[in-house]
């Protein structure tokens, strides 16, 4: 009777299947970053990595998949955890916004190439669109367990509803909110940072 065969496990070759694939998704942000999302193909991003077409394929998937990971990094990385548990040791309406300012800014911050370019690809890409919808989704998520935390901490007027609450914070911190002073009025994320934060409590304290 012949022995089973036994799986062959190499360490070296994970390693190196790890760097192949960082070293992929790393062109691939710089292509999506410097070309736009639309204008990159798997050729190039195969051309630019030293690496073959079928390689990337079997290393990150499709194009899709390579800007849903990317964006799954940046979210991973996300300062919403912690601002959210910063929240329950909040004293004040105050203190709590800043905390929601400071936390929505650091990702704007350092997320701005990746949604820059989101934003840019969503007109006439399924995936980029798809990917967007997504971060929308979770960044609304994040704002929304916020509003929670707010409300049930007892610093708004009973008149504030949860979604009430999450609608103002959305105004205020959202993408577009972010995107309008950085991009737009070009404001220095600090001056942002301190009118949006004012803004929000001003909205929470009105009559």
């Amino acid at each position: 009777m012949s022995a089973s065969p036994r799986s062959y496990h190499s360490p070296r070759r994970e390693r190196d299947a790890l760097r192949t694939q960082q070293e992929i998704l790393q062109t691939a942000r710089e292509l999506f970053t410097t070309r736009g999302y639309a204008r990159v193909t798997m050729t190039d991003i195969a051309r630019v990595a030293g690496t073959a077409v079928k390689t990337v394929y079997a290393s990150v998937g499709t194009k899709a998949d390579i800007l849903h990971e990317l964006i799954a990094f940046d979210m991973g990385d996300s300062a919403s955890t912690e601002t959210l548990e910063k929240l329950r040791d909040a004293t004040g309406l105050e203190s709590a916004i800043a905390l929601v300012a400071h936390g929505t800014r650091a990702d704007n911050e350092r997320s701005q190439h990746m949604v820059d370019l989101l934003y840019s690809s969503v007109a006439g890409d399924d995936g980029a669109r798809e990917t967007w919808q997504h971060v929308i989704t979770e960044y609304r998520r994040a704002l929304r367990e916020a509003a929670e935390l707010i409300v049930e901490k007892g610093f708004l007027a009973p008149r504030f509803t949860v979604e009430g609450v999450a609608d103002r914070l959305w105004f205020c911190f959202g993408l577009s909110a972010w995107r309008t002073l950085i991009i737009d009025c070009q404001w220095t994320y600090d001056n942002a940072e301190h009118t949006l934060r004012r803004q929000a409590i001003s909205m929470l304290t009105e009559p």
